[in-house]
């Protein structure tokens, strides 16, 4: 699905996963902010019968900026799972995006338990199609997917590709920031840039500190070893 106004937006089905088993096409999406909808992007976006969506941006975000317009019948969740705010359009140009943001996802997967455990939840009870997304679709969104993918099974090569699809979008996302904010100028070169090796460190350090994606799940964020096989009821194809 092609949008005008969003830049990142993607199905994360057709990755082969746990047992064999196929990513559902259509159940599960990921994107920038929703509240760019408008028009023929509103209309395309109903053409997909979304059912839930989870917004994954700071309560001020959504003031700011608008939230998905709403409709009949779609859930709305605002899960905020960033707690450490950090405007990365003026980073100093000296900073390595790839140890610097691992850094902060790292901080997320500490900071956002209780807001990580409430969008798994909703993933997992299955009323899709569902779309995650915060306001690049890039960071927060990529790291929700990156743990969603990885209890379903995907294998991390795919789980960084898919991550590093975020780079196709980053010139639409840059100049989404210079409309927001004319006259302030974009320092760092690497904002919206999305190198998988970002993704890929994120999942080696968190398979590090609690033995693996799943465990960190059910040990460090205390959700059931159901939530594991409800996900991958919902959103795996075949036996």
């Amino acid at each position: 699905m092609r949008f005008d106004r969003l830049h990142n937006f993607r199905d994360l089905g057709g990755y082969r996963a746990a047992g064999g088993r196929l990513v559902r096409w259509g159940r599960l999406y990921r994107s920038d902010s929703l509240a760019k909808l408008r028009g023929d992007d509103a209309a395309r976006f109903g053409a997909l019968g979304v059912r839930t969506v989870i917004d994954l941006r700071y309560p001020s975000e959504i003031e700011r900026s608008g939230r998905v317009p709403p409709a009949g019948g779609l859930a709305y969740y605002n899960c905020s799972i960033e707690h450490r705010p950090f405007d990365q359009s003026q980073l100093t140009d000296r900073i390595d995006p790839v140890r610097f943001l691992a850094d902060r996802y790292a901080e997320v997967a500490v900071d956002g338990t209780e807001e990580i455990g409430q969008a798994l939840r909703i993933i997992a009870a299955g009323d899709t199609p569902l779309v995650m997304h915060c306001a690049s679709g890039k960071d927060r969104t990529g790291i929700l997917a990156a743990i969603v993918l990885s209890l379903l099974g995907v294998a991390q090569a795919d789980i960084v590709a898919d991550y590093a699809l975020t780079e196709l979008a980053t010139p639409g996302l840059i100049a989404d920031w210079k409309a927001a904010h004319p006259g302030r100028e974009l320092c760092w070169r690497y904002y919206g840039r999305a190198p998988g090796e970002i993704i890929g460190i994120f999942l080696d350090e968190l398979g590090t500190r609690h033995g693996s994606v799943d465990d960190y799940v059910t040990g460090h964020l205390r959700l059931p070893g159901q939530l594991i096989e409800d996900l991958r009821g919902s959103y795996l194809a075949g036996e």
